[in-house]
């Protein structure tokens, strides 16, 4: 199974596809589940995430996106499908990580 730190960075600009499967793998093996059982239609908070887990995966996920990603999108954005989304179309928008 591929963990998130597994999946090759996206060149340019990912789908929503991408990111879903990278959150996917995030919330899986943070959790210890199945992938399986991560269901990207539920909201996020129903997985438990507080707000030091909600900063790690933006961190991490910014990381992978070579961006910066607000934390906060885990509040607005109430799901993995609705979150891949939101990257998605707005990558070209989100500023560079800081020192890369």
């Amino acid at each position: 199974m591929p963990t998130a730190q597994s999946l090759p960075r996206p060149a340019g600009a990912p789908d929503a596809a991408a990111v879903k499967e990278w959150l996917v793998a995030y919330i899986a093996q943070l959790l210890e589940f199945e992938r399986s059982e991560v269901r990207t239609n539920l909201a996020l908070s129903r997985y438990g995430l507080d707000s030091t887990a909600a900063v790690a995966l933006t961190g991490d996920l910014g990381e992978w996106l070579d961006r910066e990603v607000d934390p906060r999108l885990l509040y607005e954005q109430k799901s993995i499908d609705a979150l891949a989304g939101y990257v998605a179309q707005n990558h070209a928008t989100m500023p560079p990580r800081r020192g890369t």
